[in-house]
């Protein structure tokens, strides 16, 4: 199937400078040498290579839901389906956070097996994984199988998640070829003559940074390398130990404690959680380039720390009052996905420099999951010995430290390029 790219409209102006309807004579057009020819592209070709990993997002998405609403079911003797259904807070903080730690063990694996497998191989490798973990998970006949299971599953998150193409790492005759393979597939058979031609002239384009040798481990500490990263790796940090693997992993717990006494209610309703999300998602890539990262980053975790301190005072003083929690639930998450959440990945995008982008987005990886895991674990033995109120009070209080940490720290991206954020702000 194929579909033609739209041809830009043409203008013409005049040697006087009217258009061409004020005609004087000559026209001329603007675009010149920007007038292309229509160029066929496969949409097969051009869709599946994005939809298919775009799927390892959906599938930890609904790791995360279901998991919300599994912390449950899986303790109920007749929702669990299951004879070991009496778990203690550290078995739930296992089977929750198990798919975290396998994700960062995938994400290790992934740095160093990507240039060996390639893309594909990852991928098929990602998906095997997704469906072991799966299944395991769905028929554990104990505890610790299950475990295992989660694990696996989430081995498969990891590797989707750090994938990466060939670092110039190879023959590259064979690369080049491969890239004019692609290219034909993706346009079709009339670009087949000139594919040589625009791979070689994106090859010379890339050739000045094979030039240039990737960060060694000990240079992501020293001068910008260590400024960028204590900008993205801080980030990622305060994204998850101020409580966003506990809201989102126990929502439906959170919500059967504020009055949504069955478990299919609060299931029911944790959903809404995240239709809210993707709402306040859309919110904040329509508004970033606007308003700018710091401004979302203040404001958000600003909504953040009250509504921390909100679900602290409701398991401390305000019980009685569900709508507490059920708001405070509601502002959390609003506030994360405008903050923390897209601007904190869209940041470590931009803010570490080219040569050490790779190593140092691989070590916001690790940092991200290996936080998450362990908020997550955490979550249910500290809920069973401190108390839910002082848990979420102790996160209220490194929601704060965030918000200073930004507010000092972190700079303004908005308009720059990638090479003037690395000369004007490391």
């Amino acid at each position: 199937m194929a579909s033609d790219v739209e041809r830009p409209p043409v203008s013409f102006r005049g040697k006087n400078g009217r258009d061409s309807g004020e005609s004087d004579g000559v026209q001329e057009p603007l675009l010149k040498n920007e007038i292309h020819e229509y160029e066929e592209f496969s949409v097969v070709s051009a869709i599946l290579p994005f939809l298919f990993p775009a799927f390892g997002g959906l599938l930890y998405g609904y790791d995360i839901g279901a998991t919300s609403s599994a912390t449950i079911s899986i303790q109920s003797e007749t929702l669990s389906g299951i004879s070991w259904y009496n778990l203690s807070s550290v078995d739930v903080g296992l089977i929750t956070s198990g798919s975290l730690y396998g994700a960062l063990i995938g994400s290790i694996l992934a740095f160093n097996i990507a240039d060996f497998l390639g893309r594909r191989r990852e991928l098929v490798l990602s998906s095997c994984m997704y469906l072991i973990g799966a299944l395991l998970t769905a028929l554990a006949p104990n505890f610790v199988l299950m475990v295992i299971g989660r694990l696996i599953y989430g081995i498969g998150i990891g590797l989707m998640d750090l994938l990466r193409a060939i670092q110039g790492k190879g023959e590259v005759q064979g690369l080049r070829e491969t890239a004019i393979t692609c290219l034909c597939r993706l346009r079709g058979e009339a670009i087949a003559d000139s594919a040589p031609q625009k791979v070689d002239e994106i090859l010379s384009e890339l050739s000045h940074l094979r030039e240039e040798e990737e960060a060694t481990f000990s240079e992501m500490f020293q001068g910008k390398c260590l400024k960028a990263l204590t900008i993205g790796g801080g980030l990622v940090l305060f994204q998850q130990i101020t409580g966003q693997p506990s809201v989102l992993y126990y929502a439906a717990t959170i919500f059967q404690s504020a009055g949504f006494s069955a478990a299919s209610d609060a299931t029911k309703v944790s959903t809404l959680l995240g239709l809210l999300k993707l709402i306040m998602t859309g919110v904040a890539v329509l508004v970033v380039d606007r308003l700018g990262r710091r401004p979302l980053l203040l404001g958000g975790v600003s909504g953040i720390v009250v509504s921390l301190f909100l679900l602290g005072s409701y398991y401390t003083y305000l019980d009685d009052i569900h709508a507490v929690a059920v708001v405070a639930l509601l502002v959390y998450v609003g506030c994360y996905q405008i903050s923390f959440g897209p601007i904190g990945w869209l940041m470590i995008s931009e803010i570490f420099p080219l040569r050490v982008r790779g190593r140092g987005l691989s070590i916001a990886v690790l940092v991200n999951f290996g936080a998450n895991a362990l908020v997550t674990f955490a979550f249910s033995p500290l809920k069973d010995l401190l108390g839910a109120g002082i848990v979420f009070f102790i996160f209220g209080g490194i929601a704060v430290l965030s918000l200073i940490f930004i507010y000092f720290i972190i700079p303004e991206t908005k308009g720059l390029t990638l090479e003037e954020i690395e000369a004007k702000l490391l």
